[in-house]
């Protein structure tokens, strides 16, 4: 453990000798060690309100929360010197505090709605959006919306879905605003406008009015926004139906005339399949005809409709528990060639089945391979395909769930403080979620 690394370093090591008198169940229903706290795989996190206002917390339970409390708290006094990182921490701090003080998760999430905030301004995309997670009061809300440029709708596209949801009475009018404003500068959020479309109401004055504004603004530079194209269509084909007929006939034509300018790809064959298909429903088959007899380009776009591509996911690294289950050879050979995400993810798989079995000593093994890779992880995250913070998330839950404890005190010997404090979020996200 680095010197200094936290400050509340001894309430921690309280807190593990507590959680060291509670005896509990392993994962297989048998007991691993009577000296570790309670845990079950895949069980529900409990809601604020599970606790019967009428009882107390019986001692096992009171041990878990001051436990948690001292993790989350040590976590997030952890320096993350990156934004990004530093909102990953508070949105993930604030989910795993609030069923036991939802107070401090408003503590958090005040700080990293201020620095989603800062992101959006600065041109930068959240990794995280702390207004999406429900923690954040109506009137940060408004101020985050009325704050962030126009011209930063989209990469605020999540956010302001959040506020919307979250706050609708208190958002509704300044983002129809901040919206209006981001169409006339040419930056379409589609996302957020038909949620406030579907709230308004699609006859609305305003939701036909920001209809015929959105095919007309739609971003100049298609090629660059080919992966917002399906997100336009979904709009188009949701709106048209309750729009008047020739605002639908004047858009439907600018939309395929846009994706005339946007490169061949599954992204830009979605988009055609579903504004042609909404066009024919909405005109029927003579007017259909008619329109795209007017504009040769916008024919040949939707004649390249109805091709069956589709919109792959980013590719992922295959880990599977059951197959490490089977496994019962020893695989650090094998781990030892795989890339540093792979084999954090297939070592910490093996570590769990290996726990869950009953063979800590081996899952001790398996878990040293995983936590070691994690370093290597986030040293070389600039350039990984998949995301560095998941990678650790995952292997610090699979340790919790064998040994809350010992996963604990794997995350605090993670060479990066950012790292670190993800990690050590993730083991206390394991021990809040138990019964």
């Amino acid at each position: 453990m680095r010197p200094g690394a936290r400050t509340t370093h001894g309430t921690i090591e309280t807190l593990l000798l507590i959680c060291y008198l509670v005896p509990i169940n392993a994962l297989a229903g048998q007991t691993i060690s009577p000296t570790l706290p309670d845990r079950a795989a895949n069980s529900p996190r409990p809601a604020a309100t599970s606790q019967s206002k009428h009882s107390a917390p019986s001692a096992k339970q009171k041990s878990r929360q001051e436990f948690v409390e001292d993790v989350v708290n040590s976590a997030v006094a952890l320096p993350q010197p990156d934004p990004q990182d530093r909102l990953r921490v508070l949105y993930a701090a604030a989910n795993v505090i609030s069923p036991i003080d939802n107070k401090l998760a408003q503590q958090f999430a005040q700080e990293g709605t201020r620095i989603e905030t800062e992101l959006v301004t600065q041109g930068e995309k959240p990794a995280v959006s702390m207004l999406a997670s429900g923690h954040v009061d109506c009137a940060s809300a408004v101020t985050f919306v009325k704050t962030i440029p126009p011209t930063a709708v989209l990469d605020a596209e999540q956010s302001l879905l959040g506020a919307i949801t979250m706050c609708p009475k208190q958002v509704q009018e300044p983002a129809k605003r901040k919206l209006e404003a981001g169409v006339q500068q040419g930056t379409v959020a589609a996302r957020p406008i038909l949620a406030l479309m579907d709230a308004e109401d699609p006859k609305s004055a305003w939701s036909q009015a920001m209809f015929a504004k959105i095919f007309a603004a739609l971003p100049a530079d298609a090629p660059s926004f080919a992966n917002e194209a399906p997100n336009y269509a979904a709009l188009f084909a949701r709106a048209a139906p309750e729009m008047d007929m020739d605002a639908v006939t004047t858009a439907g034509l600018k939309f395929l005339l846009w994706l005339g300018k946007v490169p061949d790809s599954p992204e830009r064959n979605v988009a055609v399949n579903m504004v042609t298909g909404a066009l024919r429903s909405i005109l029927g088959k003579d007017a259909y005809a008619e329109l795209l007899r007017s504009d040769i380009m916008a024919q040949q776009v939707a004649n390249s409709a109805g091709q069956d591509i589709m919109i792959l996911p980013p590719e992922e690294e295959s880990v599977s528990v059951l197959r490490a289950m089977d496994n019962k050879s020893d695989r650090t050979d094998e781990l030892q060639a795989m890339s540093p995400s792979l084999r954090a993810r297939e070592a910490a798989a093996s570590g769990f089945a290996s726990g869950k079995s009953g063979d800590r000593k081996l899952a001790d093994h398996y878990f040293d391979i995983a936590f070691s890779s994690l370093d290597e992880v986030w040293s070389r995250r600039a350039s990984l395909k998949t995301s560095a913070s998941a990678v650790v998330e995952e292997v610090s839950e699979a340790a919790a769930q064998v040994d809350p404890v010992e996963a604990l005190q794997r995350s605090q010997r993670l060479q990066d403080p950012s790292a670190e404090a993800i990690s050590m979020l993730a083991v206390a996200r394991v021990v809040v979620g138990e019964p």
